[in-house]
């Protein structure tokens, strides 16, 4: 797979959490780090995504948005 977004982090599926339309896939990505992405039940079916599986998380954005606690 070859694609222009430069990060790209390589997991292992640990949770699929199902909707009516849309599913939320979360990945281990090592480090005591998770990511989450909201992608359509079409998706996840067309990918074959399965806990266990491995997978890439692929963040491309064109804005960062920092927060802080008050």
């Amino acid at each position: 797979m070859k694609i222009s977004a430069r990060n790209q982090f390589k997991g292992k599926i640990v949770g699929i959490q199902e909707g009516a339309v849309n599913g939320i896939v979360k990945i281990d990505i090592g480090g005591g780090n998770v990511m989450s992405a909201t992608i359509s039940m079409n998706a996840i079916r067309e990918l074959g995504l399965e806990v266990g599986k491995e997978a890439y998380a692929i963040v491309k954005a064109t804005s960062v948005m920092v927060g802080v606690d008050h």
